[in-house]
């Protein structure tokens, strides 16, 4: 059975729906409160809880991650409550950074003792959510919906906080309690949303749903709606960018939120200045700068990258057949000697090693002349990886070119997934003929 954009984009457009619909509600808390970083810190900290777990080897995506996660967060909760107070001489903006960066350099240190940082690292920022399963999305809603109805129900005490903390202390409210209410809830919705949308899209999903409402109108109801559809239109056409254009879908989603958000603000900048026609050749200026910056670097670019020292030697292979993919048949014919050496060199790098990032990018660039071969190296990849988030990249990549996952579960292991892995051998050795 072959898969359409919908079997494959459905999970993820489901999981953005639910995220925004969270999230745009607290950001709008978080912006009233100017604590603009707290949701950052907050998913950096959680991030570095995935990060300890999977030293300790609890891989992401497991229920021992989760946890993890949820613990250092509910500290994070504590820290911030804790650092709010009524005459404050150090901004709490100031202590939710050094939260941020002491997660940050945490993380980082703690990963480069762990195999696989790099990726790691990638995963936590990005996240993975084009292949969220559907009972990751249900048990999400659950506890989102759990949320949500706590705060409706104490939306009294948390609206009067977020918007008028001088007169909640007037009124004898334990502000400290409810903000540390208010972050713990916080924080278990992080919890889950890093783990399938990354830091990048969570940060993206609270603030500029929250940015936009703000800036357009001053009724909750209003901002919510307006949130919630803006969140649904970037999501839907994010994704289908991503999908079209073989793109990385978190960052595909949070590159467009950003265009939108800038579209919104100059739109809103033309409508309320005094003068348009200035207001737009204002604009228009910008734009023509933007572009000239970018042709000079590209320019800049192209420069250095003639003039730059050699990779890797396993890098520079696997630059050299990508390179060569894209040349044209008279130049591939003219280096056919070098192509073969190269492909002989990637296909070793490919089979074998602890370097499973690096299989997988040999993998792919042999693919690219041989999809037969690349593919069955890739096959070998999901039967030796120990790494869920890299399982899931190889199996992207065969997707491309199967338009079938064949019920492969990244999440599984090999034993797990002996079925999926069959199936794929048997489509791969089927099609052997028309893959060459």
């Amino acid at each position: 059975m072959h898969l359409s954009i919908w079997d494959i984009m459905a999970p993820a457009f489901f999981e953005c729906l639910i995220l925004v619909g969270i999230h745009s509600y607290l950001g709008l808390h978080v912006i009233k409160r100017k604590v603009i970083f707290v949701d950052l810190a907050l998913a950096q900290v959680a991030a570095l809880g995935t990060t300890v777990g999977f030293l300790f080897g609890i891989m992401p995506g497991t229920s021992g991650a989760y946890w993890f996660s949820l613990g250092f967060a509910m500290i994070g909760a504590a820290i911030f409550s804790l650092s709010r107070l009524r005459n404050e001489k150090i901004p709490q903006e100031a202590v939710i950074g050094l939260v941020y960066a002491l997660a940050a350099a945490i993380a980082i240190l703690v990963i480069d003792k762990a195999p696989h940082g790099a990726e790691h690292i990638k995963e936590l920022l990005t996240g993975s959510i084009l292949w969220v399963k559907w009972s990751t999305i249900l048990h999400a809603a659950i506890v989102y919906a759990a949320v949500g109805l706590f705060h409706f129900i104490f939306r009294d005490k948390f609206l009067l906080i977020s918007n008028h903390p001088e007169k909640a202390y007037q009124q004898g409210v334990s502000v400290r309690f409810w903000d540390f209410l208010f972050y713990v809830t916080f924080g278990i919705v992080i919890t889950h949303s890093v783990g399938t949308a990354g830091v990048l899209l969570v940060f993206v999903f609270l603030v500029v749903p929250a940015i936009t409402s703000i800036m357009i109108t001053d009724v909750l109801w209003k901002q919510l709606a307006i949130g919630w559809t803006m969140g649904l239109l970037v999501s839907v056409l994010g994704l289908y960018i991503s999908y079209i254009a073989d793109l990385p879908s978190g960052p595909t989603v949070v590159a467009f939120y950003g265009v939108v958000l800038l579209l919104v603000a100059l739109t809103l900048y033309v409508i309320k200045s005094p003068s348009k026609g200035r207001a737009l050749a204002r604009i228009a200026i910008g734009v023509l700068v933007t572009i000239l910056l970018f042709f000079f670097f590209e320019s800049m670019g192209a420069y250095f990258k003639k003039h730059q020292a050699p990779h890797h030697p396993q890098a520079s292979a696997v630059s050299h057949v990508s390179s060569l993919s894209q040349n044209s048949s008279a130049t591939r014919q003219s280096a056919n000697h070098a192509t073969n050496r190269s492909l002989d060199s990637l296909m070793q790098i490919a089979r074998q090693g602890d370097n499973f990032s690096m299989r997988l990018q040999a993998a792919k660039a042999v693919t690219r002349f041989n999809p037969g071969n690349g593919l069955m190296l890739m096959l070998q990849l999901l039967k030796e990886c120990p790494y869920p988030f890299i399982r899931q990249q190889t199996i992207a990549e065969i997707v491309k070119y199967s338009h079938n996952r064949f019920g492969y579960d990244s999440s599984l292991n090999a034993r797990e997934n002996a079925e999926a892995l069959k199936k794929l051998r048997q489509w791969i050795e089927q099609n052997r003929d028309h893959n060459k």
